[in-house]
């Protein structure tokens, strides 16, 4: 049975893939016609897009229709698909907000239109050039997921019933990205607004509203789908928290090689998560007034790296995570268990959480 879900994630993965393909070529086709100074708005995207990425997204939206009982169509397979040019967009302007310099191993968007305004020798600044394509870029991944969505072929019903959920997951991540630049001007971090951000920023729009466009895609009417929504709500809250805390793991800890980002990429950035908020809680005086010195630092070295992870790991709070995510899996692997979901979405539902939150990059 576990051999089934494997064998569905391979096969849908490759779908998607194949729409990514087919889209961004129609997408090639019509920003070159307007001139040919966009074709390396083109490369880069496409390179953004289809060079990595887990499709989790998609994923779950596709184990979010199979949870009706249903079989997705091409036509279904190409809406969820619309879900990888949100997170390209989320990930574009994340990159900049963040400063990072690098993403999956290669330039993040804003260093790769720097370098491009260099290569060529334009005038003006080409840090800035960079940034303003970064913004564009992002936003039109944006417009990019909402026309793919409108334009999968999927029934007006199912479409005006993605919609409302759609809308809902994108307020709330935009939300959840703001609260999460605001927090970086707070003093201390603080594990309450830490959890609500790993909620909204990437928890709920990374697995709960993508299980629910699944889910209304296959069954338009909310109220028929009332008990499954709330169903998989209790699956997928709970899995999209312990997601962020593997990547708040994962973005100090992580290996470089695996996770294309420089080593403690999310101390230089100051980044105020659930594991920092921990440690401050638990760290020594004089621990904290180090970290307090580290986090947000541009310019450390590997050394001081190696010490900051040294002072959050003394600190007792990489368990105390640990433990938090087993906890959460524990829940979300009890609701995808229920009677009232699909035995196939099931399978799928069991898989895809311990493969999102057992993974290093």
């Amino acid at each position: 049975m576990v051999n089934d879900a494997q064998g569905t994630l391979v096969r849908v993965r490759e779908e998607i893939q194949e729409e990514l393909n087919s889209y961004l070529t129609l997408q090639r086709e019509y920003l070159s016609g307007i001139g040919s100074e966009l074709i390396p708005v083109c490369d880069a995207l496409e390179s953004f897009l289809l060079d990595g990425g887990k499709r989790l997204r998609p994923l779950f939206a596709y184990a979010g229709f199979l949870a009706t009982d249903k079989i997705p169509s091409k036509e279904d397979i190409r809406a969820f698909t619309s879900l990888e040019l949100l997170q390209a967009c989320a990930l574009i302007h994340d990159d900049l907000m963040d400063k990072s310099d690098t993403r999956r191993g290669k330039p993040a968007i804003h260093r790769h239109f720097e370098n491009l305004h260099q290569s060529q020798a334009m005038h003006g600044l080409s840090e800035q050039f960079g940034e303003a394509a970064a913004v564009l870029l992002g936003d039109l991944a944006l417009v990019w997921s909402d026309h793919m969505l409108h334009t999968s072929g999927i029934s007006a019903q199912s479409l005006l019933s993605a919609l409302s959920v759609h809308d809902e997951m994108r307020i709330e991540l935009m939300a959840g990205q703001y609260l999460d630049v605001r927090e970086a001007g707070e003093k201390y971090p603080n594990v309450d607004r830490s959890l609500r951000i790993a909620r909204y920023k990437s928890g709920k729009y990374t697995i709960e509203r993508p299980l629910h466009l699944g889910a209304s895609i296959a069954i338009p009417d909310s109220n028929a789908r009332k008990n499954l929504t709330h169903l998989l709500s209790s699956y997928g809250l709970p899995l999209g928290e312990a997601f962020q805390l593997r990547d708040d793991l994962l973005g100090i800890f992580g290996d470089p090689q695996t996770t294309g980002k420089p080593a403690g990429d999310d101390i230089r950035e100051g980044k105020r998560t659930v594991l920092m908020a921990m440690t401050f809680d638990r760290a020594r005086e004089s621990a904290k007034a180090k970290l307090s010195e580290l986090l947000g630092n541009e310019n450390l070295s590997p050394s001081n790296i190696d010490t900051a992870r040294t002072l959050i790991s003394e600190s007792g709070s990489v368990k105390v995570v640990e433990d938090l995510i087993d906890g959460l899996l524990s829940s979300a692997l009890e609701a995808a268990s229920s009677a009232e979901i699909g035995s196939s979405a099931r399978q799928l539902l069991t898989l895809l959480a311990t493969s999102a939150i057992h993974r290093s990059h």
